[in-house]
């Protein structure tokens, strides 16, 4: 578990917290592995995780395709790395997910840390919940950013 901290530790999602709330969080989180071009969730999926990239990179793509149309056109909007995290409006929405999420190497690791488990964490730490939703505000806003340079 202490590998699994040291690492949440150099996430930005956590930044700033201490070692007994990375401990805690560490308690809730589950390791998945991808291959290459494996989906690890599609556009209009439900969502109920959060996604901390532990090793590999992630494609974030959206359809662009029109409504009904069978011929895929999904298009690369992100390029997550190591230490990123995605899925977090799941955190605030339980709503379909906007995009679709692929591996990009082989042995793509994630962690994999459940809406409901890390809300209940965090309405029983206070100051676990507000760094958490203040770190994921300031991703999200840097992420926003981004795209508006990208456009």
């Amino acid at each position: 578990m202490s590998n699994l901290v040291n690492f949440l530790k150099q996430s930005d999602i956590f930044y700033q917290f201490t070692p007994t709330q990375l401990e805690l969080v560490a308690s809730l989180c589950q390791e998945v592995v991808f291959n290459a071009h494996e989906i690890i969730f599609h556009e209009n999926s439900g969502s109920k995780e959060l996604y901390v990239i532990a090793q590999g990179e992630v494609d974030i793509l959206i359809n662009r395709g029109a409504a009904g149309d069978t011929d895929k056109q999904e298009t690369t909007v992100a390029l997550l790395r190591r230490g990123q995290s995605f899925g977090e409006v799941a955190l605030v929405d339980e709503g379909l997910r906007s995009a679709s999420a692929c591996a990009v190497q082989n042995d793509t690791r994630l962690i994999v840390i459940q809406r409901d488990k890390l809300i209940m964490l965090c309405e029983t730490y206070p100051q676990l919940g507000y760094h958490l939703m203040y770190n994921l505000a300031a991703d999200l806003a840097m992420k926003i950013r981004n795209t508006d340079m990208r456009i």
